[in-house]
């Protein structure tokens, strides 16, 4: 009988990342109040693909997200807070997919990011993001890098610009959205050449 083979475990990358004004460290238990915070608005969760947190919808996001501190298979998901002088302002994950099965090893990595409204026009989702997109590229095997957004989300949109992806998609209607409607997805793409090329 074939076994199924499985990918080599990959070692958790090393926290935290410091940025010029940032640190970007692993998601504790104890953040739950500050996350909670901005994840219960509906002005940050318009366009996110869940609504406003209760507190058993955070209950359930604080357990991946706390949890979420050494992915190495495809599936798995790296959380990390994101703090500017002590205190937190928006959380950020890459999550691994592999190219064919979950067999292989990750090749893809898909971003994401969600701030806290009073921090935003700060720069703190791209310098964040642009040093997730660093350690995902030199911590992980990936070939490409990408984001999935609603295409309504501008500045999500000006992130994905500045980290140089690409605008490589426009999905029509192929999101369920929480009113029962139906929105689009805009698709980003980042790949290793790309990076390298503008290091």
């Amino acid at each position: 009988m074939a076994t199924e083979l499985i990918p080599p475990a990959l070692p958790a990358p090393l926290l935290p990342v410091r940025t010029e004004r940032l640190m970007l460290r692993a998601v504790l238990p104890s953040d739950g109040a500050a996350i909670g915070a901005y994840c219960a608005s509906p002005e940050v969760t318009r366009y996110l693909p869940f609504g406003p947190l209760d507190a058993e919808g955070l209950r359930e996001r604080m357990e991946r997200m706390v949890a979420g501190t050494a992915p190495s298979v495809p599936g798995e998901m790296l959380s990390l807070a994101v703090e500017h002088e002590g205190v937190l302002v928006g959380d950020l994950m890459l999550r691994l997919a592999a190219r064919h099965g979950p067999q292989d090893p990750p090749a893809i990595g898909e971003l994401g990011w969600v701030f806290a409204p009073e921090y935003a026009g700060r720069g703190f989702a791209t310098e964040s993001a642009r040093a997730l997109v660093d350690l995902a590229f030199t911590h992980y095997p990936l070939h490409r890098l990408m984001a999935q957004l609603d295409p309504r989300n501008l500045p999500s949109a000006r992130v994905c610009e500045r980290l140089g992806m690409r605008h490589e998609a426009h999905t029509r209607e192929d999101f369920a959205e929480q009113d029962g409607t139906w929105g689009d997805t805009a698709v980003y793409g980042l790949l290793r050449r790309e990076w390298e090329a503008r290091r």
